[in-house]
């Protein structure tokens, strides 16, 4: 329950856009108030890789890595077709670093270059290999005290042990235990650190990638007495001569109106788990199935159009895709396994249609990849796919949510999670496939693919798909034959990561009503404010990137030239 029912700002929605802004608020001096529905801060950034692209940014300098934001402007052009947004998109590339550098100084965002991590189109003009991504630094979650069950835990499917969180830099150590003495020493470090970790808490303290970024955004909060209302709803925005100075929000105590003197920032995460509005705007081949936070149901879109708000749909696509895996926990709760970077770049595996053939190549961008199975699908939600492997790639790198060096493979294929299979032609008829069609694009592939070639798709033949593939593995990180018995094969599902359909905004992220004007008082970030990127996936962290830096945008334009609204609600203060 909130001390009072009067603030300088009121966010709605936890995730990194909505505490960016409150952060940046009450960095800035305000009173700010935070609503979060579920009973979680972090929203689906918990969950995520917490990846930020932020080209020109100061780390990348410091770090002798060249890089403009003419040659931002350039590969953004090239990547991002479409007019539309595009003021938003150099407001971007002139506050991105600027968000940053505000960030690092006065909350406990930390972050720091990925030295390695290409944009999706390396071949455009502008790209970089490197530098543009910021990751946030290790967190100890131990330091939110008991606010640290309040932090949205991150998938258990990326979690060792029921709970151990491990980076980018961890995991080849991991691969590598038993045949290297370092790597050996590292990874008994690390579950040393864990096992004493859960001796007084219910998971590993040590937090990575976008389980990091939300803890540190919350300790900034927590460090800043921005009350947090967690279980409750926004049903309405108060309105009165124009201008939005409040919102009706209704918890366990009911319903009740709370003055934002200053404004309201929207940013509840989208609609990824709308019913109704996923069929209007999303193709029929999309399906159902979602990897975004359950909380995104479209609270912010639906409020702000009641009050006049306007949609951008002018859009290459309406969502952000990633191919996604379905099961069933031991606890009985249903899961969504994001096939990001873990499995489909590696050496020794393919992905197929429900005519057996391949129709992508396997090494693209987690975007583009679901693009392919939304064409190939045809608008059939019935479509399926497939990803196919042997022992050799299921035991050296896992598939989905089945890590590598699984000895009980069993669990998985009795529960039909899995097809396991003696011969290709088997697997086949197991998932529904021409046995003859299969095997000929498993023949196709392999004859190529023993000499690292796949003059199919050109597989590995950029940095990004080398960059995911496995560099230990010659003459090619992406190729390698799938020819060793069992075989098995895994059904993917198109899913999305998040809407890139959302609220029209101007430089300040100020929502604009249907004439295109600035509704006085009222902001969004996140997934509520449309995509700068138009649905296009230039690079990692282009989801996150923008709601940090028009999180910060809202919060100082707040702070600064804010429209104070006096409001005659109860509680006016």
């Amino acid at each position: 329950m909130p001390a009072s029912d009067a603030y300088d700002v009121v966010v709605i929605g936890a995730g990194a856009g909505g505490m960016t802004a409150a952060a940046v608020a009450a960095s800035e001096g305000l009173s700010v108030l935070l609503i979060e529905k579920t009973e979680f801060v972090g929203g689906t950034t918990a969950w995520s890789g917490g990846m930020v692209w932020i080209p020109a940014n100061a780390h990348m300098k410091q770090a002798g890595m060249p890089d403009s934001a003419s040659d931002a402007a350039a590969y953004l052009a090239s990547t991002i077709p479409e007019i539309e947004n595009a003021g938003l998109r150099k407001t971007f590339l002139a506050r991105g670093p600027e968000a940053v550098e505000y960030l690092e100084d006065n909350t406990e965002v930390r972050l720091q270059p990925v030295k390695t991590y290409p944009d999706y189109y390396p071949e455009q003009p502008g790209a970089t290999a490197g530098g543009r991504v910021l990751e946030p630094v290790s967190f100890d979650g131990a330091r939110l005290g008991a606010n640290f069950k309040r932090l949205r835990p991150p998938l258990p499917e990326f979690t060792l042990f029921g709970g151990m969180m491990v980076n980018r830099l961890d995991i080849p150590h991991l691969r590598q235990f038993g045949r290297s003495f370092r790597s050996t020493l590292r990874s008994l470090r690390l579950v040393s650190q864990y096992a004493l970790q859960r001796l007084r808490a219910p998971r590993g303290t040590t937090l990575h990638l976008g389980n990091a970024l939300a803890a540190r955004l919350y300790a900034s909060l927590l460090a800043r007495n921005v009350e947090v209302l967690f279980g409750s709803s926004v049903e309405r925005l108060l309105i009165e001569d124009g201008a939005v100075g409040g919102v009706q929000i209704r918890d366990s105590s009911g319903g009740r109106p709370i003055v934002a003197r200053k404004g309201v920032v929207l940013a509840t995460g989208g609609f990824s788990h709308d019913k109704n509005l996923r069929e209007r705007y999303f193709p029929a081949a999309a399906g159902s199935v979602s990897a975004a936070s359950p909380a995104g149901c479209g609270d912010g879109l639906r409020v702000a159009m009641a009050a006049g708000a306007s949609i951008g749909t002018s859009v290459a696509s309406p969502a952000y895709w990633v191919p996604a895996s379905r099961f069933q926990r031991a606890d009985g709760s249903p899961g969504v396994f994001p096939h990001t970077v873990t499995d489909r770049a590696k050496p020794g595996i393919i992905a197929v249609n429900s005519a057996g053939k391949r129709f992508i190549n396997e090494a693209l961008s987690y975007h583009e990849f679901v693009l392919a199975m939304l064409r190939d699908g045809n608008d059939a939600t019935t479509r399926s796919f497939f990803l196919v492997c042997d022992r050799r790639f299921l035991w050296t790198y896992g598939l989905g949510r089945i890590k590598p060096f699984t000895w009980r493979i069993r669990p998985y294929v009795k529960r039909g999670e899995l097809i396991e299979a003696a011969s290709i032609g088997a697997l086949a008829a197991a998932i529904g496939v021409e046995p003859s069609a299969l095997s000929k694009t498993v023949n196709d592939y392999n004859a190529h693919a023993r000499m690292g070639h796949d003059p199919a798709f050109g597989r590995g033949t950029s940095i990004y798909q080398r960059h995911l593939g496995d560099p230990n593995h010659s003459p090619n990180p992406c190729v390698a034959p799938i020819e060793q018995a069992p075989f098995y094969a895994l059904r993917i599902y198109p899913a999305d990561l998040g809407t890139a359909i959302g609220l029209k905004t101007d430089g300040h992220a100020r929502v604009l009503s249907k004439d295109g004007t600035a509704i006085a008082g009222l902001y969004a970030c996140g997934n509520d404010m449309g995509s700068i990127m138009n649905g296009n996936y230039p690079g990692p962290g282009i989801t996150l990137g923008p709601a940090l830096t028009f999180g910060y945008v809202a919060g100082r334009h707040l702070a600064q030239t804010g429209s104070e609204v006096h409001a005659r609600q109860r509680g006016r203060a």
